[in-house]
């Protein structure tokens, strides 16, 4: 195999100059994005040195996510998703911009901040199922999946690239000027999407309110192959999920090891990066479910290694297969929605998608918490991965339609 067609599939940006405007606007929205996350986290903890208000950021960020997301599905699959989209940006951005303004001036309360973040995150709500349009509605259906790699694969570098740009940032002008980049970084994301052509809903508009957000979800309890994607999922996050588990581990292993702790999250980000960048043969093999299934699996197993290895270079290296294993799971079930669901569902199909992938990690770190204080991180890592591939492998047992479905397939 050539290392062209090993390297990631690049033809949507050779194919689409709309395509290719909207992911760099995207990228630049997203460096920003992860900038204000480390600074609100360090903002909140530097006016109230607690615990408890940090970790009310994470709901803040995540309750609108959840009750704001079903019904602007609902929305989304009713109107133009271009305009929705455009629409969630300026209230981002405006967002950004009164976080900049509160961070120069420093006379808002935690719990002021706090709103704004919230308040944020609704718009980010909206906007998300409208995006999850875009891909499926731009390319040829042979270049979805290689489109969502792409997209997948500059979100992941700007996870790695956003923490570490904040921290430069507020070192050198503080938060407020971290603020101000991200509602400058919603101005190109602006610029990106303004060239879209309208993107209304194709086929019959959903129902308004909840009747609309109900049709969404018979669709997804109805469709097996959709379901299986969002149950495998939730099964690899919710067992599985590790990092609430790092610290403990770091002690009980690693000697406390400040350096240490700080790879673990690194070597899931190099994982899912280079994974995502490799992805050449997985998005031309066109068949997500088998790769999914499989790739969730491994994400467990490699987990429940990295509890056993005493060794932090070995545990380092299953964090990367991990890391490299979730990316490629992922890809793969977000092609699974966006080929699978019709265009009039995918609005509220995509919202239910990105509230999964939300409320999936928050409480696998839970669960994973839980069962440490019963036993030890090292015992949480190893059930938690083994329950994750038992669970992975009743899934695709129960699915047959899964394991064999390839991209181009409907129901």
């Amino acid at each position: 195999m050539s290392l062209t067609r090993t390297l990631i599939d690049v033809r949507p940006l050779r194919t689409s100059p709309v395509f290719r405007r909207l992911l760099i606007g995207r990228t630049v929205s997203l460096l920003g994005s992860f900038m204000t996350i480390v600074t609100v986290m360090y903002q909140v903890w530097d006016m109230t040195h607690s615990s408890v208000w940090s970790g009310a950021v994470g709901l803040a960020q995540a309750l609108p996510l959840i009750g704001v997301g079903l019904f602007a599905g609902a929305w989304v699959d009713r109107v133009d998703r271009r305009r929705v989209y455009l629409l969630s940006n300026v209230g981002q951005a405006a967002c950004s911009l009164l976080l900049a303004v509160q961070g120069f001036t420093g006379h808002v309360p935690v719990a002021g901040v706090l709103l704004l973040v919230a308040v944020q995150s609704s718009f980010g709500a909206i906007g998300a199922p409208a995006a999850g349009v875009f891909v499926p509605r731009l390319l040829p259906r042979d270049q979805v999946a290689a489109g969502l790699a792409l997209n997948q694969v500059t979100g992941r570098a700007m996870m790695l690239a956003g923490p570490a740009v904040a921290g430069v940032v507020l070192g050198l002008w503080g938060i407020g000027v971290c603020y101000l980049l991200d509602a400058l970084s919603f101005g190109v994301s602006f610029y990106g999407a303004f060239g879209l052509p309208a993107l209304p809903p194709e086929g019959e508009k959903s129902r308004p309110g909840l009747h609309g957000v109900l049709d969404g979800l018979r669709f997804l309890t109805g469709h097996r192959v959709v379901r299986g994607a969002l149950l495998t999922d939730l099964a690899a996050t919710v067992l599985a999920m590790p990092v609430s588990l790092f610290p403990l581990v770091n002690a009980e292993r690693f000697g406390d090891d400040p350096r240490t702790l700080g790879l673990f999250l690194s070597a899931l980000g190099v994982g899912g990066v280079t994974a995502s960048a490799f992805s050449g043969p997985v998005t031309r093999l066109a068949r997500p479910g088998p790769v999914m299934l499989c790739a969730s699996a491994t994400w467990g197993v490699a987990l429940a290694a990295f509890g056993l290895t005493t060794s932090a270079w070995a545990g380092l290296g299953m964090l990367t297969v991990a890391g490299a294993a979730d990316a490629l799971a992922v890809l793969s079930r977000t092609t699974i929605v966006q080929t699978l669901t019709p265009d009039a569902l995918l609005g509220r199909v995509t919202a239910t998608e990105t509230i999964v992938g939300q409320a999936g990690p928050h409480l696998g770190n839970l669960r994973g918490g839980l069962v440490a204080g019963w036993s030890s991180g090292a015992t949480a890592l190893v059930t938690g991965g083994l329950l994750c591939a038992l669970a992975v492998g009743g899934v695709g047992a129960s699915t047959p339609e899964l394991r064999a479905v390839p991209a181009k397939a409907e129901e």
